[in-house]
């Protein structure tokens, strides 16, 4: 099945708070609910049209169940019966056309239930038919596994047949993925030995799961007072703000102290992740681990190489930054205790939900008329349900389907973090809704590569309005210094675990041993070539890399940086009127997964071959950090 496997887009903030809690200690771990003079309604008691419909998708069980029903009972026979038959154009045109009538309703039976039962984590009826989703959907995919091994088995010269065949233009861009793939397709016994392997292949990041979220406890400290207190998230986020600057650095110790206690565990499972890497990429003939990651998703390696060498050549700008947090807070030494300190008063900015909409619908008008018109309809017809409640699922996230408009979870609370994360899933909605409009089912579906891209495109048009509509310089400085957080934290931290985990794999491909202390010896040395000499890097810090989730995703987080630099040479496109940049931005919002993603944001304007995009992010983070400086000389805060 083709796009079900597809997760819901969660937000980046989420992401990026993470980030920021994994180098040096910095205290963006937990989001706490702003001092508000502005109700926040608790789902259960708001009005309607701030909820979900889902009965979009159906009106009861029993449609919901007839449909689970037809998938058992008439397609998935209907396809397994095509097995063997792949080898004819009207078989495949036929079984593509079946194929996609059973997506279409997988998609809704699989995204139904979840969305329910997101609503309330304690809904019985949503549980049990989650259960019976998952359950059509191994069957599903199950019946046609056989599809693509039998396609690949073609020889070049027929596929390449098919994909002239006019009737064939809906499929031929997937067509030509599995063409590329060939080359690394191997006899069928083989295929089968890889497919027993990688029945363990998530063995390495099951391990980090419980290691690090069931057997590790929350280390405990004592207060000012002598009284024991957990570090639990919220804790430790609200001590790394605090002013105590020993009671900071007693509960970073303990942090790292944790880690340190299994960092031979988590090193050799990590090391068995490498090595997993390294033997599925040889074993499909690819010439390294990194190169077999980059071909999934057809990007040139001259694309990673350019950005860690941009970013290893502007470097000084980060450095700056830290430079001006150690003189801001007068301190001999900036340690990883000391990051998370705000250098400026916490304005606590509010808007209620309806004057949030308001700000980013003003805030997205250089995408022009239509695209502002999209997102007020969004916002009428009931695309995001906005409030916390008890038992609601936490966070936020865009999904949907192609038969269904997409759908925004919020837990809404007035902060600047709220008003973001709308304005990023909103990217994420409005570019699935573009593209499934534009595209037919098997070409709307946008790569991972892209994915971000339209969401950061927002966030950035958001900001970018703020800073501009500052109404005191104390205003402007807050929101400058959350825009440079945002970068270090979503490009400069992503690129710094995309070296560590380029080096890593490289040293194994190398046939040099791997071992705990290298693996932490690695991560100082690129944390202190990254935060310059003015930030004290303590050799405590050498065990955070294995806090990372991402590592279990291998060369993953990249995509992160080169989505913040694409969009934000989109933005300068639209901003500055450069000739078609609106249009061209509209364009690749309806592109989905129609052509390779590399080529899809060039015909938007954007070449990740060059540096530019990557260098032109990085000069505005460079302004960023300057005019911070000026402000804070200003306010005579520099030291």
């Amino acid at each position: 099945m083709r796009k079900i496997t597809k997760f819901r887009i969660i937000s980046i903030a989420l992401l990026l708070t993470l980030v920021l809690a994994y180098c040096l200690g910095a205290s963006c771990t937990h989001e706490s609910l702003p001092d508000t003079s502005i109700p926040i309604p608790s789902r259960s008691e708001a009005p309607e049209q701030y909820k979900w419909d889902l009965t979009s998708f159906y009106e009861s069980r029993e449609a919901f169940e007839s449909d689970a029903a037809l998938l058992k009972e008439k397609y998935i026979p209907e396809l397994e019966a095509y097995e063997g038959n792949l080898n004819d154009a009207d078989n495949l045109l036929s079984f593509f056309q079946l194929e996609t009538e059973a997506s279409v309703i997988l998609d809704n039976i699989h995204v139904y239930p979840k969305l329910l039962a997101d609503l309330d984590q304690t809904n019985t009826e949503a549980t049990e038919m989650v259960e019976i989703a998952s359950s059509v959907l191994g069957k599903c995919i199950s019946a046609v596994s056989f599809s693509e091994p039998e396609i690949l088995a073609l020889d070049e010269a027929t596929l390449r047949s098919f994909m002239g065949d006019f009737r064939m233009t809906t499929y031929r861009h997937y067509l030509q993925t599995l063409l590329d793939r060939k080359k690394h397709v191997l006899s069928d016994g083989e295929e089968q030995i890889l497919a027993y392997a990688s029945e363990i292949s998530s063995s390495p990041e099951s391990i980090f799961d419980k290691a690090m979220f069931a057997d590790m406890e929350n280390p405990s400290i004592l207060d000012g007072d002598g009284k024991e207190v957990e570090l639990t998230p919220a804790v430790y986020a609200d001590i790394m703000k605090g002013p105590d600057r020993e009671y900071r650095r007693a509960a970073y110790e303990a942090k790292c102290e944790a880690l340190r206690k299994i960092n031979y565990s988590l090193a050799a499972t990590y090391i068995a992740e490498v090595k997993l890497n390294i033997f599925f990429a040889k074993a499909r003939k690819y010439n390294s681990a990194l190169e077999a990651a980059l071909a999934s998703s057809h990007i040139p390696r001259s694309i990673y190489d350019n950005l860690v060498t941009s970013a290893n050549a502007n470097l000084d700008y980060l450095h700056e930054y830290f430079t001006l947090q150690r003189r801001v807070l007068d301190l001999d030494e900036l340690h990883g205790y000391d990051t998370g300190l705000p250098l400026v008063e916490d304005f606590s900015p509010q808007w209620s939900y309806d004057e949030a909409t308001e700000l980013i619908a003003a805030a997205l008008q250089p995408l022009g008329d239509d695209y502002v018109a999209e997102f007020n309809n969004s916002i009428q017809n009931q695309w995001v349900d906005v409030y916390p409640d008890e038992h609601k699922y936490t966070g936020g996230y865009q999904w949907g389907t192609y038969t269904s408009h997409p759908y925004i979870l919020m837990n809404y609370n007035n902060s600047l973090y709220s008003v973001l994360t709308l304005a990023h899933e909103m990217g994420h909605a409005l570019n699935s809704e573009y593209s499934n409009r534009a595209q037919d089912y098997w070409n709307a579906d946008y790569p991972i590569f892209t994915a971000e891209v339209a969401s950061m495109t927002n966030e950035f048009l958001v900001m970018d309005y703020l800073i501009e509509n500052a109404k005191s310089d104390d205003e402007r400085l807050y929101l400058l210094l959350k825009q440079i957080d945002y970068i270090r934290g979503g490009f400069y931290f992503q690129v710094m675990f995309s070296e560590f985990e380029q080096i890593v794999h490289e040293k194994a491909e190398a046939g040099d041993p791997l071992s705990a202390e290298m693996l932490n010896n690695l991560y100082l040395e690129l944390m202190r070539k990254y935060y310059g000499v003015d930030c004290t890097v303590d050799e405590i810090n050498g065990v955070s890399w294995s806090r990372i989730p991402h590592f279990y995703s291998a060369f993953y987080v990249y995509k992160y940086a080169t989505s913040m630099a694409a969009s934000y040479q989109l933005v300068t496109n639209i901003t500055e009127d450069k000739e078609g940049a609106v249009d061209s931005y509209l364009t690749f919002l309806a592109a989905g997964g129609s052509d390779y993603p590399v080529e899809i944001l060039k015909n938007a304007g954007v070449d990740m071959n060059s540096s530019s995009p990557v260098d032109n992010l990085l000069v505005y983070f460079g302004e960023l950090v300057g005019e911070a400086g000026l402000l804070l000389q200003e306010r005579q805060d520099v030291k």
